[in-house]
C-alpha cells in the first residue's frame, strides 16, 4: 500500500505517450504506403484465424476503415486529446488488425496489443497533453509511481523472456539459426565478410542471450543506464540493418526511454516545447494525481495485477505440452520467443472419397497466398484449419465423403527435412482446441533448454 501511494512527475508518461502515438502513426502510415493492406488483407481468399477468435476477420474493402480508426486513434493518443477514447479505440483497432489473420503475427504486434491495453488505465494525459491544456481539472504534474513503473515491468518482461528463451542448445551451442540467415548479407559493406564467420555467429548468439537478460537491469540502475541505452540503440539498429522488423527497433529505443529520469524527459518536452511553438506546461508542482484508492482505482489495480501476472505466467503454458516446442510450436506464440528458429517446409494435401477411394491432390496456390502458404507448411495448427476449410470447399462443390490428409516435411534449424504430419490421420476428425495435437509426428531429436 505504501508503495501505491508513492508519487513522481508525469513527465516520464507523457514523453512515452508522444513518442507511442508517433510510432504507431508511422507504423500504420507505413502499412499502408506498402500496399500491405491490400496484399495481406484484401487479395487472400482465405484468412488463418486465431483459436477463440474465429469471428475477426477482414471485412473487404472496409478494412481500410479499421486502418483509418487506428491512425486517428494514435495521433489522438501521441496528442492527449481525449486521450482515453483515444487509446481505447487504438487498442481495439490495432488488435483487431492483429487478429484478423495469424499469417501476420509477430510478437511486437502482440506487444503493441499489451501496451496499449495498460495505458487505457494509465493518466498519460495528465502532463502536456490537449486534455490537460483545456481541462486544467486533468492537469498534475505528478502521478502515482506505479503508473510509469508497469510499463517498466512490461518492458522487461519483453527483454528477460527473449533472453531465457534464447538459452537453448541450437541458439548457444549451434548459433543456429543465426548460422543460416547472417551469411545471407554477406554482401553488406563493411561487415558482410564477417558475416560469414562462424566466431561472429556465435558470438551474436551469446551476445543477444546476454543481452535480453541483462538490459532491463542496467536500464534500471542510474550508473549504467546511459550505457545500457547506448546498448539499446546499437542493438536495434544492428538488428534493423540486419533483419526485416519493420518499426520494432524504433519503439524500443523510445520506448526504454521511459527508465530514465523526470529531468531528462523535462529536457525532451522543454524540446518539443521551442520545436513546435507549443508552450510548455506551467510547473505546478502542488498538483499530485493521488492514488486515492476508491472503488474504481481499486479495480483499475487489481486488473493490471492480474494482467502482469497473466503475462509472466502465459509464456510457460508449453511446458503442459509434450513434445519438442520450436517442433510442435503448441504454446510457442505470445511468449516473447524472438526469431529463435528457421523452419522450411511443404505441405501437399490429399482429398479423399471415404466410399469410393478415389483421390486428388491439391494445389494449395488455388487458395492461399505464398506467404500464406509458407507459413501453413510449418505450423500445425494452420495445417488443420486449411485442412477444414479445403473439406468446406469441396463439399461445396458437391464432393461427399470427404477425408483430408497431408503429406508434408519440415527442416528445423538447419536438420535434414522430416516427415511432420502423420499422412495416415484424416485431419477432419479432429477440430482445433488447446489439447495437445497427437498426429504431430515426433521430432526425434533434443534441443535443451528452457
Amino acid at each position: 500500500m505504501r508503495y501505491l501511494r508513492q508519487s513522481t512527475e508525469a513527465a516520464p508518461l507523457a514523453v512515452f505517450r508522444i513518442f507511442f502515438g508517433l510510432m504507431m502513426f508511422i507504423s500504420i502510415l507505413r502499412f499502408w504506403s506498402y500496399g500491405w493492406i491490400d496484399k495481406l488483407y484484401i487479395q487472400p481468399r482465405f484468412f488463418f484465424s486465431y483459436y477463440g477468435f474465429e469471428f475477426v476477420r477482414p471485412i473487404g474493402e472496409y478494412t481500410y476503415l479499421i486502418f483509418v480508426v487506428c491512425a486517428t486513434a494514435a495521433l489522438l493518443v501521441l496528442l492527449g486529446y481525449y486521450y482515453r477514447i483515444a487509446i481505447i479505440c487504438f487498442f481495439l483497432s490495432f488488435t483487431y488488425i492483429e487478429l484478423m489473420d495469424k499469417t501476420t503475427y509477430l510478437n511486437h504486434y502482440y506487444f503493441i496489443s499489451v501496451l496499449s491495453f495498460v495505458m487505457i488505465f494509465l493518466p498519460a494525459n495528465a502532463y502536456f497533453s490537449l486534455d490537460a491544456r483545456r481541462n486544467p481539472e486533468l492537469a498534475y504534474y505528478y502521478v502515482p509511481r506505479w503508473t510509469i513503473d508497469v510499463i517498466k515491468f512490461l518492458i522487461a518482461i519483453v527483454y528477460f523472456y527473449a533472453g531465457l528463451a534464447k538459452i537453448n542448445s541450437d541458439w548457444l551451442l549451434k548459433a543456429m539459426p543465426l548460422k543460416i540467415w547472417l551469411p545471407a548479407h554477406y554482401d553488406l559493406p563493411l561487415i558482410g565478410n564477417l558475416l560469414e564467420q562462424s566466431w561472429v555467429h556465435y558470438t551474436f548468439s551469446w551476445g543477444g542471450m546476454l543481452y535480453d537478460l541483462c538490459i532491463p537491469f542496467l536500464l534500471l540502475w542510474k550508473r549504467s543506464r546511459i550505457f545500457a541505452f547506448t546498448l539499446v540503440i546499437f542493438f536495434h539498429v544492428i538488428t534493423r540493418v540486419l533483419f526485416p522488423i519493420g518499426m520494432f527497433p524504433y519503439i524500443m529505443i523510445v520506448s526504454t526511454l521511459i527508465f530514465f529520469e523526470a529531468s531528462f524527459h523535462q529536457q525532451i518536452i522543454s524540446f518539443l516545447s521551442k520545436a513546435l511553438g507549443i508552450r510548455k506546461p506551467e510547473s505546478n508542482k502542488h498538483k499530485v494525481l493521488y492514488t486515492n484508492f476508491s472503488w474504481r482505482v481499486n479495480l483499475q489495480i487489481v486488473l493490471i495485477s492480474a494482467f502482469l501476472i497473466f503475462q509472466l505466467i502465459f509464456p510457460f503454458r508449453y511446458l503442459l505440452y509434450p513434445g519438442e516446442l520450436f517442433w510442435t510450436e503448441e504454446g510457442y506464440r505470445f511468449s516473447w520467443r524472438v526469431m529463435l528458429m528457421e523452419k522450411a517446409g511443404y505441405a501437399n494435401f490429399k482429398i479423399v472419397d471415404a466410399k469410393t477411394a478415389k483421390r486428388f491432390y491439391v494445389n494449395n496456390a488455388d487458395f492461399l497466398t505464398p506467404f500464406q502458404e509458407k507459413q501453413m507448411a510449418t505450423q500445425p495448427d494452420f495445417i488443420l484449419e486449411y485442412a477444414h476449410m479445403l473439406k468446406e470447399h469441396f463439399e461445396s462443390q458437391g464432393h461427399q465423403n470427404i477425408e483430408v490428409y497431408v503429406e508434408s516435411y519440415v527442416a528445423l534449424n538447419g536438420r535434414p527435412s522430416r516427415s511432420y504430419i502423420n499422412p495416415e490421420v484424416n485431419l477432419i476428425q479432429y477440430e482445433e482446441s488447446l489439447q495437445p495435437k497427437p498426429w504431430i509426428l515426433p521430432f526425434h531429436d533434443e534441443i535443451k533448454g528452457l
